[in-house]
C-alpha cells in the first residue's frame, strides 16, 4: 500500500484548478473550432449562426456549467489530502459524464442525422460555455486562498 502512495502523482489543491482549466480550455477550443468549421462549410450566412451560438452560450453556461464548476470547486476544496491525485479534478461521475458527452459528440458528427449547421451552432454554444467554465476554474485558482475561507 505504501508503494502506491509514493507512485501517486500528487499535486497541490491549487494545482488542480489549473489542471482543470487546461483540460476544459483544450476541450472547449476543439469543440468551438468544430462548430465554426461546420458553419463555414454549410452556409454563406455564417455570422447569423455564429451569433446565435454565442448568445446561447451564456444561458448554457449560467444554468448548466456554472453549477457543475461550483460543485467541482467545492469538492476539490474539501479533499482531505493537501496533495490529491493529479486526476482528482473530476470525480467518477464527472469522468462518466465526460465520456458520454464525447461519445455522443462523435456519434452526432458521424451519423449526420442533425444538419451540420445546427450542430455547429450547438457546438459553438457548448465550446464557449466550456471556455467560460475554464476561466471560472482559472479565477478560482488565482483566488484559492480567499475561496478556502468561504467554504
Amino acid at each position: 500500500m505504501n508503494i502506491f502512495r509514493k507512485l501517486k502523482p500528487g499535486v497541490p489543491k491549487r494545482g488542480l484548478f489549473y489542471i482543470t482549466t487546461l483540460v476544459w480550455a483544450f476541450v472547449s477550443v476543439r469543440i468551438l473550432f468544430t462548430g465554426i468549421e461546420d458553419i463555414f462549410q454549410n452556409t454563406p450566412r455564417y455570422w447569423v449562426f455564429i451569433l446565435i451560438g454565442i448568445l446561447l452560450s451564456v444561458p448554457f453556461f449560467r444554468f448548466f456549467f456554472l453549477r457543475i464548476s461550483r460543485k467541482h470547486i467545492k469538492r476539490i476544496l474539501n479533499v482531505k489530502s493537501e496533495r490529491p491525485c493529479l486526476f482528482s479534478f473530476f470525480d467518477i461521475k464527472g469522468y462518466l459524464i465526460m465520456a458520454c458527452m464525447i461519445t455522443m459528440g462523435i456519434t452526432l458528427q458521424k451519423v449526420q442525422y442533425i444538419p451540420h449547421i445546427y450542430l455547429g451552432t450547438f457546438y459553438i454554444s457548448l465550446g464557449l460555455s466550456l471556455f467560460f467554465s475554464a476561466l471560472y476554474f482559472f479565477i478560482s485558482g488565482i483566488r484559492y486562498k480567499q475561496i478556502r475561507v468561504y467554504k
